[in-house]
């Protein structure tokens, strides 16, 4: 295949994906499940590349290794994070401004094929890598790739176990998480998300077209940034958390970094 067979069949594929775990939630009433497969529909597209792309082998395989460790990984942890809590507040507070008995058709414009098209976006680096038929192997710049991508998985992973924890102690209900990696930054899963997808940009970097790749990770730092990661977990945050505009002051919001003295 193709760039453009290729990118046409990842987002037909995506957006069929979208659709199908919408018409799941719809008996559910709870949107808040497209989440949980907002991993795996990397996965989806990274599967695609490996058997239909013409590119390298080693590299298609490679990326859908990488995606295919922290899509299952990211996947898993939402389900145990929202198992038993009902909707997502962001998808209740749509359901009620739209009407119960109409956002059912609603969700499936506003949240499944917009998260989708998102993905197919993003997923940019996965398909220009799976159809550049040069370089014919791995280079340095994908061992920098996979460097990036470790670093990231890390972040977020570790990250991600660290707050668990702590909520997982009554003693620390109403507190602020500045311990671990969260004492160096106070987003280290969304940073670490970030980066790894920048890992997979520089991967698919020497492929043809390769730096057009790079508006994957670049979106996707954008979304963390200022729409669906820091900016909108912090908007409230100053009032709901005793600290939190202490912790604001000596703690940078994404990059790693000592914390400020007072």
């Amino acid at each position: 295949m193709d760039l453009w067979a290729l990118t046409l069949t990842a987002l037909a594929a995506s957006l069929g994906f979208m659709t199908l775990v919408w018409a799941i939630s719809v008996p559910l009433r709870n949107a808040s499940i497209v989440d949980v497969v907002w991993g795996p529909a990397f996965v989806l597209v990274a599967a695609l590349g490996l058997a239909l792309g013409e590119g390298s082998f080693p590299r298609r395989l490679l990326l859908l290794v990488l995606v295919g460790i922290w899509g299952a990984r990211l996947a898993v942890h939402i389900f145990r994070r929202n198992l038993g809590k009902g909707e997502d507040p962001r998808y209740r507070a749509f359901r009620e401004k739209y009407g119960a008995e109409r956002y059912w058709w609603f969700s499936l414009f506003q949240v499944f094929w917009l998260q989708g098209l998102l993905a197919w976006v993003i997923s940019l680096p996965l398909q220009l890598a799976a159809v550049g038929t040069t370089p014919d192997g791995l280079t340095l710049v994908d061992a920098i790739g996979i460097a990036l991508w470790v670093i990231g998985f890390m972040f977020e992973a570790v990250g991600d176990l660290q707050l668990d924890r702590f909520k997982a102690d009554p003693a620390n209900r109403g507190q602020v998480m500045d311990r671990g990696l969260w004492r160096y930054t106070r987003h280290p899963n969304y940073f670490g998300d970030a980066t790894l997808w920048w890992g997979y940009g520089l991967i698919a970097l020497l492929v043809p077209w390769g730096w057009a790749g790079l508006m994957g990770p670049v979106v996707m730092t954008f979304l963390l940034l200022r729409v669906s990661g820091v900016a909108l977990l912090e908007r409230d945050m100053v009032e709901r958390r005793p600290g939190y505009r202490e912790y604001v002051r000596r703690t940078s919001a994404f990059v790693p970094l000592p914390p400020r003295r007072a």
